[in-house]
């Protein structure tokens, strides 16, 4: 991995100190919409995304979809239910429900992202596209049970629930 340097000049007639800078990303990936049903497949779900590698004039829109089952095995591998109901025991009965349906629109938005970050990891060209249910489904399963921690991590933060 090359990582670049940035020259500093401390002040006048002092010498110069190399700082490593930090690596950028190779590409910039944003949410643009979901989750939402797959309408020609009701056992799907799908993100769609904007994608822009540093090298591309534009940007691309990848759709990224998960089926149902395999949402079900990640959950179960993530211990989502039991762990989401202890993160909302202290909220007031009347607003969990609102927090249940965005935490799980969270969790498929981050599984997608999950899913994409693999499939760019492979190399993807510059062209608009569909990252299939049936796409990379053994690859997420395994990266789901690394990567929990940090899923969560992301759902606290978007509900304002962080612990700090």
């Amino acid at each position: 991995m090359r990582r670049s340097t940035l020259l500093t000049i401390t002040g006048p007639g002092t010498s110069m100190s190399s700082v490593p800078t930090p690596e950028l990303p190779q590409y910039r990936v944003t949410l643009f919409f979901g989750p939402d049903p797959v309408k020609t497949i009701p056992t799907r779900v799908c993100c769609v995304f904007n994608v822009k590698k540093r090298s591309w004039k534009g940007g691309v829109q990848i759709a990224v979809e998960l089926e149902e089952n395999q949402l079900a095995r990640a959950r179960q591998t993530i211990g989502f239910g039991d762990w989401l109901e202890e993160m909302l025991a202290g909220l007031p009965e009347n607003e969990r429900d609102d927090y249940q349906s965005r935490a799980q629109d969270l969790l498929v938005q981050g599984l997608c992202a999950l899913k994409l970050d693999l499939a760019l990891e492979a190399g993807i060209r510059q062209e608009n596209g569909c990252l299939a249910g049936d796409a990379l489904v053994k690859e997420l399963d395994c990266v789901v049970s690394e990567r929990m921690e940090r899923i969560k991590s992301q759902i606290l933060t978007e509900l304002d629930l962080a612990q700090g």
